[in-house]
């Protein structure tokens, strides 16, 4: 194998020098001695005091508990001493944080483990662009890079095995691979053929030559004195101190190779801040998230129910809901939602009533709030054409029918202030009567009808308004009130007055006013008035606070799942404790696990979201051939799946939150 690049370091400046170094694990960090409370820590290195050059193929070798897996994981970064200095290249890594560590891990060291630690779920090739995908190497560069280091450890006809296809041996070279994928400058290798057979561990010892020999820096933890043996330098260590070391202290002569420069440049600073992309952070995160869910697709499946159920739920509500809502306002819509009626109270013997009169009805017109008004005579007549005669229902009134009760026509034209003041005998008919008296087909428009004997011109049809109470409101004959004053009902006295508000918030208020004014002028309160609008705000505001009621209920399927996503979550973090220390071994930083576990939980919320909308719109369907009144909401669907991600965002936090704050180590030591 050839360097990637060839700048050796000053002989002067170690690569790595420990000063002193300390590790203990319980309430004293500076001392072995007994606190106050009689506890002992559990001291692990006693003062290590070592330098390492760039370009050594160093050996740390000591039995089990000695400490040597401890200084690795100091020496890589991975742990932190609790006391003494740790300078690389000649800064102390003690003012390094998290980012900065995760930083010179991924760019100085490569990691080569006993147990292997590759990702389960990657290909040999994808587990090998680990590290380059935390530097931000573009993704075209980087499988080149993975394909070609695995090539050069014979491992070109296995790029897309996973582990379990894999030997302990294959694993290994694809370790190695993995620990050479950013420059590999320094190679530290824990027990690396401990799980080996002795033809595998050759092998492996054989590559760790080749590249010591090919200028990188090779540190080798082992409890095999004869892999230890084939090292340049021999490092014993014993009760966390070092009892031997066949160095002199001095640097080392540089391989033919040369050396691989572990860091260049004025400082380590200059390039902490180069990771991958927030696209391309995410992109890789949800691939990583899509492989993960596909092979757990049960438990996976479980999961999206609860989501499934809570969109699918308030898509179904809300439109359930807004179905009968309008069908509420429909029924009210036929005389007009802002119309409201003025009638005569019915009288008795003792307490007898005065009819309404046209001075009632411009009383009630200079109200403020009152937009138009419609005096209405009603009263039974006889309309026939030919030799059909129709019972129906006659009305008089003023041209501002229409408006105040909402009523337009279905063909011809209403008629106009000179028809009312002229008295024209032009009449507007219903749909029912143009039905029973038109039955040939004929156009009503312009021919004559007889109304209780007076004949009078058809104009207009007025549009279609059904039945409301029993009664056919399309049963009417309309004709102006001047003309069924002086020919048909011989006075001009109102049986109802509508009247259209303005602002349906003060319908009571103009109602009530309506009240006093005429009592005020008539001398006695014997007028009712019917507020319509004040109902349809009442049934209009419950009908809403049905629908939101019915979304809070469905919605709470969405909480429900959201919690479920959770505890997968946390269940997912436990199970890939060990991925989350592999990661960060090769360079990930807090972040970087963070948005990975997020994009997990909203990656199953979005799928359980958009599942949720296509069955909610399912329902939505069945429902609307089954003849229940439904309305379908955009906004409705849009909010339920915007919440199912907002669920995903916020539930899957804790866990994934959790996942970052791991340490590397007992990451990496978990099952």
């Amino acid at each position: 194998m050839t360097p990637t690049a060839a700048a050796p370091l000053e002989p002067a400046v170690p690569l790595i020098e420990l000063q002193d170094i300390r590790k203990s694990y319980g309430p004293s960090h500076e001392t072995d001695e007994i606190d106050a409370d009689g506890l002992a820590p559990a001291l692990v290195l006693r003062g290590i005091s070592l330098r390492l050059y760039a370009g050594e193929f160093v050996a740390i070798v000591g039995a089990s508990g000695s400490g040597k897996s401890t200084l690795m994981n100091i020496l890589g970064c991975l742990d932190r001493p609790s006391s003494g200095r740790y300078l690389f290249e000649g800064q102390d890594v003690s003012a390094f944080d998290a980012d900065a560590l995760a930083w010179l891990r991924r760019e100085a060291f490569g990691f080569v483990f006993q147990g292997y630690h590759l990702v389960a779920t990657e290909s040999a090739r994808e587990n090998v662009e680990i590290p380059a995908l935390y530097a931000g190497m573009p993704e075209a560069e980087r499988r080149l890079r993975a394909t070609a280091l695995l090539e050069r450890l014979a491992m070109g006809a296995r790029l897309n095995h996973r582990p379990n296809q894999l030997s302990g041996g294959q694993q290994q070279r694809v370790a190695i691979a993995r620990a050479l994928m950013n420059g590999g400058r320094i190679i530290l290798a824990d027990e690396p053929t401990g799980a080996l057979d002795s033809q595998s561990g050759a092998e492996v010892m054989k590559l760790l030559h080749e590249l010591a020999n090919a200028g990188h820096t090779v540190i080798l933890i082992t409890h095999d004195r004869d892999v230890a043996a084939q090292a340049r330098r021999v490092i014993e260590i014993r009760d966390g101190q070092i009892v031997a070391d066949s160095g002199d202290g001095l640097a080392p002569a540089a391989p033919a190779g040369g050396v691989i420069a572990p860091l260049s440049g004025p400082g380590l600073g200059g390039a902490r801040n180069a990771h991958a992309s927030l696209a391309t952070d995410l992109h890789e995160a949800a691939r990583a998230a899509w492989r993960v869910m596909w092979s757990n697709r049960f438990r996976t499946g479980l999961t999206l129910l609860g989501i499934v159920i809570g969109v699918a739920s308030v898509i179904a509500m809300l439109a359930v809901g807004g179905g009968s809502q309008r069908e509420v306002l429909a029924q009210f819509e036929i005389f007009g939602v802002r119309t409201m009626f003025v009638v005569a109270r019915e009288g008795s013997v003792r307490s007898p009533t005065a009819p309404l009169t046209m001075g009632d009805a411009e009383t009630i017109a200079s109200l403020p709030n009152v937009e138009a008004i419609a005096p209405y005579i009603e009263e039974r007549v006889v309309v026939r054409r030919g030799n059909v005669d129709h019972s129906s229902e006659g009305g008089g009134t003023t041209v501002g029918f229409a408006e105040v009760l909402g009523w337009t026509t279905s063909e011809g034209r209403m008629f106009d202030e000179a028809d009312e003041a002229s008295a024209a005998k032009v009449a507007v008919i219903g749909q029912t009567v143009r039905r029973v008296l038109f039955a040939d087909g004929s156009d009503p428009v312009g021919q004559d009808i007889l109304v209780d004997k007076v004949p009078f011109q058809v104009v207009a049809v007025l549009g279609a308004k059904g039945t409301t109470n029993g009664e056919d409101q399309d049963d009417r004959v309309v004709v102006p009130l001047s003309a069924a004053a002086a020919r048909l009902f011989g006075h001009r006295n109102p049986t109802w007055i509508g009247v259209k508000v303005r602002d349906m918030e003060k319908a009571q208020a103009t109602a009530e006013a309506i009240e006093t004014r005429l009592a005020e002028q008539r001398r006695v309160r014997d007028l009712r008035v019917w507020n319509r609008v004040e109902a349809i705000r009442v049934q209009s505001a419950t009908a809403r606070a049905m629908t939101m009621m019915l979304g809070l209920i469905a919605a709470i399927s969405l909480v429900v799942g959201g919690i479920g996503v959770m505890n997968v979550m946390l269940m997912t973090v436990r199970e890939r404790t060990r991925e989350v220390g592999i990661r960060m071994a090769t360079g990930a930083r807090q972040t970087d696990i963070l948005r990975q576990f997020m994009t997990e939980a909203v990656l199953v919320t979005s799928v359980g979201g958009t599942v949720g909308v296509i069955v909610g719109l399912a329902i939505v369907a069945v429902l609307m051939l089954a003849g229940v009144p439904v309305v379908f909401s955009l906004l409705a669907s849009l909010g339920a799946f915007g919440c199912a991600v907002l669920t995903g965002l916020i539930f899957g936090f804790m866990p994934a939150r959790n996942a970052a704050r791991l340490d590397p180590v007992v990451a990496l030591a978990s099952q």
